[in-house]
């Protein structure tokens, strides 16, 4: 069964301490109401008729016979099924959609949660489900059955994910009423044996509350971060509770003091707006304290300025920041640049003699409904159409655009595992930055991306052509990190066969960037295939190899090679050019050779397909290496002076290079260096990249000259 356990947990509030009491108030009438058993006919039963109205304080004329008839069935269902705690089964449906309608969630939604675990647990089928309450409420609830037998075991993570995403992209209602479904079961994880306590709240903090967050389901959200912290922190949620009960006990509140101030500032200037104190959760009294050290009694909130229009929230601000103490540093607007999860807010701070700062958020009451929701409380997406795009569709507000871009990424990621660990870094990315176009547009991007980054987020695979960048109107190389404000100008090739360097992937940190460039390595192959390599002639030997162990001494200026199969003849192979410390793997061919590839190597992948055994190689003692490098730079004059000065002072001898014409203003070098030292490779390729008008340097894919 999904409901996991009983008796509530720590504490961790939706909306404050009021809000927490009196839902565990509505699990115990719950529970008399259920045990009482369903009304007659035409009467709303007790225990859903506090739904019903949490529902119509948001959806007035909503139709509360179908919540009837789908508690009726829930209820008779589940009948003599108990939770761990005792209490009947129906407490847990009847809990999560209470959650749901007081976020605001449609009837749809609602009829959904209350059978979400009927078809799991009862012998309720899909197609009873779809006779009495339709097609639309049988999908989510097939949908949220499907997620409920997801493995969420480590070893299933890459697949569990995917099934998640899949069933989300399809309709985020089936996600809604998961999050739902987990924040009851958190908060009720009591008789739980603390490791399934430990197990359940890491899967919550590593897949759940990101999603909440990407879904802007704040309200969720954030109560999930609590219950967590309560569950993998204990030590530190309690020193965090102590400092909230402290601060609850002084006689002075500042902010409370602020707050009068800011609307006695309001009433003058004729706006109508309320100002409330928003209590700050656990988890963010926190992430306070460590960030300021010792907290001051305005830390422990932030004031909250409804208004109703767009425009008053500037007339607010505008009053703030001439009437008060402004925090300039402190100011953002998310309103003309909204957040990728819909989120739109003005920030900005106000300070006190004392020195106290205040937290302003300035937002509609609407931008507040979804900032607190996010796209649980927006629309159906079987509705009729109210908004058009540009190009004449729909838009769908329950599937922003991150999800979108989520979904191709599933489908175009080589493997599970790729798109798993690729996205696993989006997730733990707590900061977003917004970076502008030239034509006005702006990116989200991940704190720490580059333009390869940006280049893949604004053209997708079409990116494959960027040839390089201007950030804030100067040349910047593709690898450069963008920064909070910046303006990035995209340089587009114009040749349609062009393609990424795969030493892109040292700086693509987002999905889009990874998945991609991976994508277009796993579907172009290098140009050294397996069979071509068994197949040629091992002799004369190349500048890259190295012979075996138990073989004459190694070439001068070559890495040494070491193999276990004696008398065997060892070859670096040219498609990834190995060179000490990467890790490397080695595979028998013809003609008594071995070919050692980098592990990561695509070519490693088609050899163990094709069965190739594979052999035990390391480094040996020699780190001396040749390697050949692509350098991809604008055409100026003295470029090809300056770069090979750069590479001379990083101690690189230049074996042999080529520089080829430039085309459409790009050209392409190729160098083979000798290194006395592998480890200095790293470095030679930074410094090439730091040339000005080199935009890429990358290992090559074929064998040195």
């Amino acid at each position: 069964m999904s409901a996991e356990a009983t008796n509530p947990a720590t504490p961790g509030p939706v909306t404050g301490p009021a809000a927490r009491w009196r839902a565990r108030i509505d699990l115990r009438r719950l529970g008399r109401a259920a045990l009482l058993g369903p009304a007659t006919r035409d009467r709303l039963p007790d225990a859903i008729s506090h739904v019903v109205e949490a529902h119509r304080a948001h959806h007035p004329d909503a139709d509360r016979d179908i919540l009837r008839r789908a508690y009726v069935l829930a209820e008779s269902s589940h009948r003599g099924q108990m939770r761990k705690s005792g209490e009947p089964y129906i407490t847990h449906p009847l809990a999560v959609t209470l959650i749901l309608a007081e976020l605001g969630a449609e009837t749809t939604t609602l009829t959904a949660s209350l059978l979400h675990d009927t078809v799991e647990d009862t012998d309720v089928t899909l197609d009873q489900v779809r006779e009495q309450f339709g097609e639309e409420v049988r999908f989510l609830v097939d949908g949220v059955t499907k997620l409920e037998k997801v493995d969420y075991g480590a070893a299933a993570e890459p697949e569990t994910f995917r099934k998640m995403l899949v069933a989300t992209g399809n309709d985020v209602r089936v996600m809604s009423i998961k999050l739902a479904d987990r924040l009851h079961n958190m908060r009720t994880l009591g008789v739980m044996r603390p490791e399934k306590q430990a197990r359940i709240a890491k899967v919550t903090r590593d897949v759940l509350i990101p999603l909440a967050e990407r879904l802007g389901v704040q309200a969720l959200k954030t109560e999930l971060e609590d219950l967590v912290f309560a569950i993998l922190h204990p030590e530190e949620y309690e020193h965090t509770r102590e400092l909230i009960v402290d601060n609850a006990s002084r006689a002075d509140d500042p902010l409370a003091e602020i707050a009068d101030e800011v609307r006695g500032v309001l009433r003058d200037a004729d706006i109508q707006a309320e100002v409330v104190i928003r209590p700050r959760h656990f988890v963010s009294v926190h992430r306070v304290s460590r960030k300021r050290g010792r907290l001051r009694g305005a830390d422990f909130g932030r004031l909250l300025v409804l208004v109703n229009e767009d425009a008053d929230c500037y007339g607010v601000l505008g009053e703030l920041h001439t009437c008060l103490t402004p925090v300039v540093s402190e100011f953002k607007d998310f309103i003309a640049v909204p957040k990728f999860n819909l989120y739109q807010s003005l920030h900005t701070a106000v300070a006190r003699g004392d020195g106290q700062v205040a937290e302003v958020l300035i937002r509609t009451h609407q931008m507040h409904k979804v900032a607190e929701a996010g796209v649980v409380a927006l629309a159906n997406p079987y509705a009729p159409p109210t908004e058009e795009s540009a190009d004449g569709e729909r838009e769908d507000p329950t599937r922003p655009g991150w999800l979108s871009r989520l979904l191709d990424w599933q489908e175009a990621a080589p493997d599970p595992d790729t798109f798993w660990s690729t996205l696993r870094e989006d997730l733990a990315q707590d900061r977003e930055i917004t970076v502008f176009r030239p034509d006005g547009g702006t990116l989200g991007l991940p704190e720490g991306a580059t333009c390869v980054d940006a280049a893949y987020e604004q053209y997708g695979e079409d990116a494959h052509a960027c040839i390089g960048a201007r950030v804030n109107g100067r040349l910047a190389t593709l690898s450069t990190v963008l920064r909070d404000g910046d303006t990035v100008q995209l340089l587009m090739g114009q040749d349609p066969a062009s393609e990424p360097s795969r030493e892109w992937l040292e700086h693509a940190h987002t999905p889009a960037a990874r998945i991609a460039i991976q994508r277009w390595i796993a579907t172009h192959p290098s140009q050294e295939e397996p069979h071509e390599v068994e197949e040629r002639d091992p002799a004369p030997r190349s500048a890259v190899e190295a012979p075996a162990a138990d073989g004459p001494a190694a070439r001068p200026g070559t890495a040494d090679v070491l193999v276990d199969p004696p008398g065997a003849t060892v070859r670096l192979a040219g498609c990834c050019t190995p060179v000490p410390p990467d890790d490397i793997t080695g595979f028998a061919v013809r003609g008594g050779v071995v070919t050692v590839h980098r592990v990561g190597c695509a070519a490693v992948a088609r050899m163990k397909d094709a069965r190739r055994a594979e052999v035990d190689v390391r480094w040996g003692d020699t780190t001396e290496c040749r390697v050949t490098l692509f350098a991809e730079s604008f055409g100026r004059p003295h470029l090809l002076a300056d770069l090979t000065e750069a590479m001379a002072l990083e101690g690189a001898e230049i074996v042999s290079a080529t520089v080829e014409p430039p085309t459409q203003q790009r050209v392409r070098h190729t160098y083979t260096v000798q290194l006395p030292d592998a480890a200095l490779l790293p470095a030679l390729m930074r410094a090439m990249r730091n040339v000005p008008g080199v935009y890429d340097v990358s290992r090559a894919q074929t064998t040195g000259v």
